[in-house]
């Protein structure tokens, strides 16, 4: 009936919304797995574990092992593991059980899943998921609503949380800097494999490489290592700098890209351009353009980053780039579209571009003098 379907309309609207509305929880229940190193314990255990198991490695109290089920329950239903059996298990006469289970029963068998798998191993993305999730990140978007109702130029909204910008904040607290340091590694550890492997062309026929805003040199490292005929040389600001790792083959100069950039074949941007506004990109650009010998003579910049609409078509792709771009704003940043790419790059006195969508939400883009 007409009513029947109005109602189920309505029902399905309800569902959306508080879907929506409960998708921090999935978030934080994620955050409390890293907390907790399941999918360290998990993996210890070949990949697939028992609760018992489980917690005989986490750090869970005895006492919180029915809630701890419920939390897997959602970490299972939104992807992070999941359940591959059930398996018979008789409890010892312990704590573990803590009552819950009398003497045996069956119990899941949790496993880790491409998800999962990400957290774990030599390359993983723990630090950068860490980092995002911290309250450092989390709690600006609290008072979001409250930013939009000032006019600007305003502090942006990570300053308006906190007191202070995020670089003037890792500049005296080691803990929060050494947080940024150790996401950003994770990233470009896992992002450059994939992209010496899915576009190494990129980095083929030159001989310098001037990796700007390029932190402790993971990205760097990475290209040295796959080109080792390629002179890579990282460019950071000098407390930075300082800190960076001896005994590679990549070189280290501290510099501020709004002002100069040592010469190279090309500049290497990864995820640096974001965070700032037009002016700000153009005038980086042009600083680039002036460090690089002419295009029939190799030059060129090489921009990991966000270009949204680029990539695959599926409406979770879309759904990130856009979340990324509200994420980005807290500290004034701004991801962009081609258009956007392309006036920026125009400013700059840049002649030609081309995006290369093989990073699943972020893109290489070649830009030509």
């Amino acid at each position: 009936s007409v009513k029947s379907t109005c109602d189920q309309a309505l029902l399905e609207a309800e569902h959306e919304l508080w879907r929506t509305t409960f998708s921090y929880i999935k978030s934080m229940a994620l955050k409390s797995a890293l907390d907790l190193r399941l999918a360290d314990a998990i993996h210890h255990h070949g990949g697939a574990a028992t609760l018992p198991q489980i917690v005989a490695r986490a750090t869970v109290h005895p006492s919180k092992i029915p809630c701890l089920r419920r939390l897997m329950r959602t970490l299972t239903v939104s992807g992070v593991f999941s359940v591959v059996q059930q398996q018979d298990v008789v409890y010892p006469a312990t704590s573990l059980n803590n009552g819950t289970c009398n003497g045996g029963g069956a119990e899941p068998l949790y496993a880790l899943t491409p998800v999962s798998r990400l957290l774990v191993g030599s390359r993983n993305l723990a630090s950068i998921i860490t980092m995002l999730l911290s309250p450092n990140f989390v709690t600006p978007f609290l008072g979001i609503g409250a930013w939009f109702e000032h006019s600007l130029p305003d502090p942006c909204i990570f300053t308006q949380t906190h007191g202070e910008a995020l670089w003037k904040m890792a500049d005296h607290d080691a803990t929060f800097d050494a947080l940024i340091n150790d996401a950003m590694v994770s990233d470009s550890c896992f992002i450059m494999d994939i992209a010496i492997r899915e576009c190494g062309e990129v980095f083929q026929g030159i001989s310098s490489l001037m990796d700007v805003g390029g932190g402790l040199g993971a990205a760097a490292q990475a290209i040295s290592k796959a080109f080792p005929r390629l002179e890579c040389t990282v460019m950071d600001l000098g407390h930075v700098v300082a800190k960076a790792p001896a005994g590679t083959d990549v070189k280290y100069v501290a510099g501020d890209m709004f002002e100069s950039i040592p010469p190279a074949d090309a500049v290497f941007l990864k995820w640096v351009l974001h965070d700032w506004g037009h002016e700000d990109c153009v005038k980086i650009l042009k600083n680039c353009k002036k460090s690089i010998p002419p295009r029939e003579k190799g030059g060129k910049v090489i921009i990991i980053d966000i270009v949204i609409g680029a990539g695959p078509s599926h409406v979770n792709h879309q759904e990130l780039q856009s979340m990324f771009d509200l994420y980005i704003m807290i500290v004034d940043g701004i991801e962009r579209d081609e258009q956007e790419w392309e006036k920026i790059f125009l400013e700059a006195g840049f002649s030609g571009y081309k995006i290369i969508p093989v990073l699943g939400f972020r893109s290489i883009i070649e830009v030509y003098p």
